[in-house]
C-alpha cells in the first residue's frame, strides 16, 4: 500500500505542471486566454499512449529488465526522460518564444504518459482484487499529493522564485518516484516472451489486447461511457485558474484555498470513492459521483456571480475537489477491473487514454468557448450540462455491458502466454 501511495505521487506530480500551473505561468506573461486553452492540447500524447503501450508491456529494456524486471526497468527509463524534459521547460521563456515551450511541453507530456503506462500496470498487478478499492484510494491520495506539490507548492515558490527555477525544483522531485521504483518489488505478471519474428510479436503484443477487450459484451458502451463521463469537469478545470486570476484572486489566495485546503477535501474524497466502489458497487458509486460533479460545477456559477469572497471560494473549491477525489477513485477502480492479466499496461493505457480524450481533444476549445460566451456564469452552466451525457451512458452501459472482472483462474491461464486471438 505504501508503494502504491508513492507511485501515485510520481504519477500525479506532472499533472499541474502541464495544466493549471503552466496556465498560471502563461497568464502572468500575458498570453491570451485562447492560447492558454489551446495549450491544453499539448497533452495529446495521453490519447495516443496505447500505440506504444505494447512496447512497455512486452519489449524488454536492455540490462534494466534483466536486473530490475520489466515494470521497474521501464519505470526508471520513463522517469529519467520526464526529469530531462521538465528541465527543458525550465529553460524556456514563453514571452520570447512560446513555440519552443510548446515543443518541450509536448515532450514532457509524452514522458508523463509513458510513466503512467508502466505505473498503472504496476499498481493493477501489485493489488489483488480484494485490495483494489482501498489500493486505488491510496494511489489517488498519492496522486493528489503530487498534484498539490506541483500546484500549491509551485505557486508559493513562484512568489519568491522565477518560473524557470520552480520547474527546475519540480524536475528534481521526480527522483522520489525513481527511489520508490528502486525500493519496490517487481509485480507478478506473465513473463516477457522472446519472439522470433515481428509478425508474431505484433499479433500477441499489439493486436491481442485490443481484440480481447473487443470480445467483451457491451464493449462499445463501455468505451463511450469512459470517453464522456468527466467531460464537464474537464472544461471547468482547464479554465479555473484563469477564472480565479481574472476575478481578482491572488496567487497566494489560490494556492491556500484551492490547493492546500483542497488537499484534505481531495484526500477525503479519494478515500470515500474507494469505499463506495467496494461497498456500493461500481455502477451506483459512479452514478453518485457523476451527480456530485454536476452539482459542484454549478457551484462555480454562484462563485462567479458573487463579489470577492475567500470563504465562498473555499466552499466551492472544497466541494469540487471532494467530488473530484471521489469520482477519480471510483472511476480508476472501475477501469482497473476491466483489464485482463497479461495485457495490463496496454488495456489500461487504452481505457485511461479514452478517459482523457475530452481533456486532450476538446479542452483546447475551452478558452475559445470562454471568449465567445464572455460570461463566466454562462460558461460554468454549460460545463455542468456537459456532465449529463455521462450519466445517460452510465445507465446504458449498466444494461448492455459485461463489467465483471475476469476470474482468477482465467488470469492464470495467461501465464503461459496470451490466448488465441478470435478470428
Amino acid at each position: 500500500m505504501l508503494t502504491v501511495l508513492f507511485l501515485g505521487f510520481a504519477s500525479g506530480l506532472p499533472y499541474f505542471l502541464l495544466f493549471s500551473t503552466l496556465s498560471a505561468w502563461l497568464t502572468e506573461v500575458h498570453v491570451s486566454r485562447t492560447a492558454i486553452g489551446l495549450f491544453a492540447m499539448v497533452r495529446m500524447p495521453f490519447i495516443f499512449k496505447p500505440l506504444w503501450a505494447p512496447l512497455i508491456d512486452r519489449l524488454p529494456v536492455p540490462i534494466l529488465t534483466r536486473r530490475l524486471g520489466q515494470r521497474r526497468g521501464w519505470a526508471l527509463v520513463t522517469q529519467a526522460l520526464l526529469m530531462a524534459t521538465l528541465l527543458a521547460m525550465a529553460t524556456s521563456d514563453p514571452a520570447a518564444n512560446l513555440y519552443w515551450l510548446a515543443v518541450v511541453t509536448i515532450a514532457t507530456s509524452f514522458a508523463s504518459a509513458s510513466q503512467d503506462i508502466v505505473l498503472d500496470a504496476m499498481r493493477v498487478e501489485l493489488l489483488p482484487d480484494a485490495m483494489l478499492g482501498p489500493g486505488t484510494s491510496a494511489f489517488m491520495v498519492g496522486y493528489r499529493l503530487g498534484m498539490i506539490v506541483a500546484g500549491a507548492g509551485a505557486l508559493y515558490l513562484a512568489t519568491v522564485l522565477s518560473w524557470p527555477m520552480v520547474y527546475t525544483i519540480m524536475a528534481a522531485l521526480v527522483a522520489i518516484g525513481m527511489i520508490t521504483v528502486l525500493l519496490a518489488s517487481e509485480p507478478d505478471h506473465p513473463p516477457v516472451t522472446a519472439y522470433q519474428d515481428l509478425k508474431t510479436w505484433v499479433r500477441d503484443a499489439v493486436i491481442a489486447p485490443f481484440m480481447r477487450f473487443a470480445t467483451r459484451r457491451g464493449w462499445l458502451a463501455i468505451v463511450l461511457f469512459v470517453a464522456v463521463y468527466k467531460v464537464g469537469d474537464v472544461f471547468v478545470n482547464v479554465m479555473a485558474t484563469n477564472f480565479f486570476l481574472s476575478d481578482g484572486y491572488s496567487k497566494v489566495e489560490i494556492a491556500t484555498v484551492t490547493k492546500l485546503l483542497g488537499l484534505a477535501c481531495a484526500i477525503g474524497g479519494a478515500v470515500c470513492g474507494g469505499m463506495l466502489a467496494s461497498r456500493l458497487g461500481h455502477m451506483r458509486s459512479l452514478l453518485l459521483c457523476g451527480c456530485l460533479m454536476i452539482f459542484t460545477n454549478l457551484m462555480y456559477v454562484v462563485l462567479a456571480t458573487q463579489s470577492h469572497s475567500i470563504v465562498l471560494l473555499a466552499v466551492v473549491v472544497g466541494l469540487e475537489l471532494f467530488a473530484g477525489g471521489m469520482s477519480s477513485a471510483a472511476f480508476t477502480s472501475f477501469l482497473s477491473r476491466l483489464c485482463d492479466a497479461g495485457f495490463t499496461a496496454t488495456q489500461y493505457a487504452l481505457l485511461s487514454s479514452l478517459a482523457t480524450l475530452p481533456l486532450d481533444m476538446l479542452s483546447g476549445s475551452s478558452g475559445i468557448l470562454a471568449d465567445r460566451l464572455d460570461s463566466w456564469p454562462l460558461y460554468f452552466t454549460v460545463c455542468a450540462a456537459m456532465g449529463i451525457p455521462g450519466l445517460l451512458m452510465l445507465g446504458l452501459m449498466s444494461r448492455l455491458a459485461d463489467i465483471r472482472h475476469r476470474p482468477a483462474e482465467d488470469a492464470t491461464a495467461d501465464q503461459d502466454g496470451p490466448r488465441p486471438v478470435p478470428a
